[in-house]
């Protein structure tokens, strides 16, 4: 007998689909805008320039020449593509040299180059874990990071988002599950753009016998002094068992690497199967990913990683000056403050969210839209980044243009969140 259950179904009813259709009835959708250039502190996007506040080319290297030149010099040696995996015939000499370039800018003993960022931590996560183990995870957590620990099937205990105390008693429990624990965060969360407290992660980690595994996706090329990341920048390189990157942000490309002990990631190489069984990146992508590195090893890098944070500084500051509630730089137990180049701007109410792109966007900026699941239910924001390459009179014009945006906005539907 048939089934009377259509699998399809759910595309027709999905919670979210009258919502999806009144976006985009009124051109309000933020999503699948189409760029008409190069990312740039200002692009060509949909016939029009716009200041881009959306990029997470953190150090402004995809324009680079030399970065350029990396990738037509790979693509003319190795051709469009690679047509197999790294572990059948997809491995050039390329990937070799950036895996060991890579382990030594930070610090580790090895590193393997997946295809995506997403690959590596599902590669590394549903390799690593089995269904004895236990992990557990930041709820600010990329997606990624959760995706490989479903994939693993091991215990999954999720904590609250940077909360030390809850960290604490999970890892409690988590000695009676009976297996291995691995404690995974980002270093720099994605959306809030708060950083990780690493110090005291560390020494839970290592009071409950826990290995510890850092994404440091937006702090590579941004953090510490020399570029390496949270862990650099808190000192606790060699306490941190294994560090994940990708090559979409700040390295102007598209891949992920996972760095740390030999032995784990010569383990990776032969038994991940998200390793395995994805074909190699084309070339130019390698080739690209390569010149980044070098140029963030180089003196230049340095400078460029001031750069962004200085931007990060005058944009949070400047929006702060409108009334917006920008979500504060994470503040250190000494009193530091660490800024990142992701600046989100609370809105609060999905809808609102829209309202207020669409505005920014009409009058030529153009900023990311966080909705749930990507932030909590009622917690919407517009996610702006900054650029080493923007100058302060483009984030000036920017600012201004929020300014006009929130006047009307505020005008027609009532006010927006305030600082806290």
């Amino acid at each position: 007998m048939p089934t009377s259950i259509d699998v399809f179904a759910k595309a027709r009813e999905f919670e979210r689909l009258e919502l999806l259709r009144a976006a985009q009835e009124h051109d309000m959708l933020p999503y699948f805008r189409v760029l008409e250039g190069p990312t740039l502190p200002v692009v060509e996007m949909e016939g029009k320039s716009r200041i881009m506040l959306g990029s997470n080319n953190y150090l402004g290297l995809t324009g680079d020449e030399r970065v350029k030149q990396g990738a037509l010099d790979a693509l003319n040696q190795y051709g469009t593509g690679l047509t197999g995996s790294r572990f059948l015939n997809g491995t050039i000499d390329l990937h070799l040299t950036l895996e060991a370039e890579l382990a030594d800018w930070l610090g580790t003993e090895a590193a393997i180059v997946f295809t995506t960022g997403h690959q590596a931590n599902l590669g590394a996560l549903g390799t690593i874990l089995g269904p004895s183990d236990t992990v557990i995870a930041d709820s600010g957590d990329h997606a990624s990071i959760l995706d490989g620990c479903i994939l693993s099937r091991a215990k999954l205990r999720v904590f609250r988002h940077n909360r030390i105390d809850r960290l604490e008693r999970t890892l409690e429990k988590a000695v009676n599950d009976g297996g291995g624990i691995l404690v995974v965060v980002d270093g720099v969360f994605s959306m809030e753009g708060d950083v990780a407290p690493l110090p005291e992660i560390v020494e839970l980690c290592e009071r409950f016998g826990a290995r510890l595994m850092v994404d440091e996706a937006h702090a590579l090329g941004v953090l510490g002094t020399r570029g390496a990341g949270t862990s650099e920048l808190f000192g606790v390189e060699d306490r941190v068992d294994l560090r994940m990157a990708t090559f979409s942000k700040s390295l102007a490309s598209c891949g992920g690497v996972i760095a740390g002990p030999a032995e784990v990631i010569d383990y990776l190489r032969i038994q991940s199967r998200p390793f395995m069984f994805t074909a190699a990146a084309v070339p130019a992508a390698v080739g690209a990913a390569l010149a980044a590195v070098r140029i963030c090893r180089s003196d230049e890098g340095r400078d460029l990683f001031a750069r962004v944070l200085d931007n990060a500084r005058y944009l949070h500051r400047g929006l702060s000056e409108l009334g917006l509630r920008v979500v504060a730089p994470t503040r250190l137990a000494d009193g530091t403050e660490v800024v990142t180049p992701v600046i989100p701007v609370v809105v609060g109410d999905d809808w609102n969210a829209g309202l207020l792109w669409k505005s920014l966007y009409d009058r030529g900026v153009f900023v990311n839209t966080a909705l749930h699941p990507a932030v909590p239910p009622g917690g919407a924001l517009l996610r702006t980044s900054v650029m080493a390459t923007h100058d302060h009179a483009t984030l000036d014009q920017a600012i201004d243009i929020f300014a006009v945006a929130k006047r009307d906005f505020e005008a027609e539907h009532g006010p927006l969140p305030g600082p806290v």
